[in-house]
């Protein structure tokens, strides 16, 4: 299938900014070894102080397969049962219900394009 860029969103409640930042640092090692287990690597959080927007961004070979391994996870549960708390308007486990957002420019995809 081939590596695939996911990056998503989701909102923080701003009266907890700092309590979520305290809870990814550092994120527990079993939840860790979870994430990496499911196949997701080069995973990063950012998140916008002002008003808690978070983006997230990760890589992956198959992402049916990563999501698929974290909902049938213990660890995953329980952290993101921990984490729910923290998000504003969410249906579903974050890691299930983030919003994704489709990607619109790559540079090294483009530069591969436009050598060809």
């Amino acid at each position: 299938m081939g590596r695939v860029r996911v990056a998503f969103r989701l909102q923080v409640r701003p009266e907890l900014l700092d309590e979520y930042r305290r809870v990814h640092s550092p994120v527990r090692r079993e939840m860790l070894e979870t994430i990496a287990a499911s196949g997701r690597r080069n995973y990063s959080l950012f998140l916008d102080e002002t008003d808690g927007s978070l983006f997230g961004y990760y890589e992956v070979d198959d992402d049916a397969a990563a999501q698929a391994s974290l909902a049938a996870s213990p660890v995953a549960a329980a952290w993101e049962s921990e984490m729910s708390r923290f998000f504003v308007s969410l249906s579903a486990r974050a890691d299930q219900a983030a919003r994704r957002l489709p990607e619109v420019f790559n540079l090294s995809d483009q530069l591969e394009g436009a050598a060809e």
